[in-house]
């Protein structure tokens, strides 16, 4: 909605209600306490990474870690496990960073790409047509497992949640405490006009459900299942 409109919208609505807008810059808010920020902000490296570890994998995912040297090794294995006949993957720089240029030319079987100038049904179709996509994400929140990642327009929202399988590729470097510090950087990045985004996504592994016997069944609304690789050298 257009801020005009929206003005508009409120501004009717405080009418009809009889009473003034709520005005925000009247009413700031004041945090009741700094957890946001200081919640394992004490924890090293180290300890952050062996946290997103256990996380991860309490929440179903499967968590490896490769150095860039052996990242289409291990790769080219989750795929052949997968017995992938179609990949689907970004198109993104982050790709070239991880040292896969020349893995992405070989890679079986032939990938195809999310296209920034490609249409919407289409990207949308390849996406359900894959077996597996391996997508760049931003962030891997310890306190969680949570993977965050900003739609773009060589990585849309569908690329994340129609593939069969989906394996998520994160530095080392990008293993933060918890969406506190995520979203802090988010925010700068799009104060600063550096990141476009509709939409960033926070995925916790994959969708889990349970019916009326509290049977749970995993990678019912989405993926089957979700790897994090993490690039230990980035």
């Amino acid at each position: 909605m257009a801020s005009d409109n929206r003005e508009e919208f409120l501004n009717n609505i405080a009418e009809k209600a009889g009473r003034p807008r709520h005005q925000l810059a009247e009413h700031p808010f004041i945090p009741l306490n700094d957890l946001p920020e200081t919640t394992l902000a004490d924890k090293t490296p180290a300890a952050l990474f062996d946290l997103a570890k256990q996380n991860s994998q309490s929440i179903h995912v499967t968590f490896q870690t490769a150095d860039t040297a052996g990242l289409a090794d291990l790769l080219n294995q989750d795929i052949q496990e997968k017995e992938a006949k179609s990949l689907l993957l970004p198109t993104d720089d982050r790709l070239a960073e991880y040292g896969l240029t020349n893995w992405m030319a070989g890679v079986t079987p032939s990938p195809t790409y999310w296209e920034p100038t490609g249409g919407r049904e289409e990207n949308i179709q390849r996406a359900q047509n894959a077996d597996v996509a391996v997508g760049c994400v931003d962030f891997l929140c310890a306190e969680s497992g949570t993977i965050t990642v900003a739609t773009t327009p060589g990585q849309g929202r569908s690329f994340h949640f129609l593939p069969t399988h989906y394996i998520a590729l994160v530095p080392k470097s990008r293993i933060v405490p918890r969406s506190r510090q995520a979203m802090d950087w988010y925010d700068e990045e799009i104060k600063a006009g550096r990141l476009h985004t509709s939409n960033i996504n926070f995925i916790t592994g994959p969708s889990n459900s349970g019916d009326i016997e509290m049977v749970l069944v995993v990678g019912v609304h989405g993926p089957i299942d979700m790897s994090y690789i993490v690039i230990t050298d980035q």
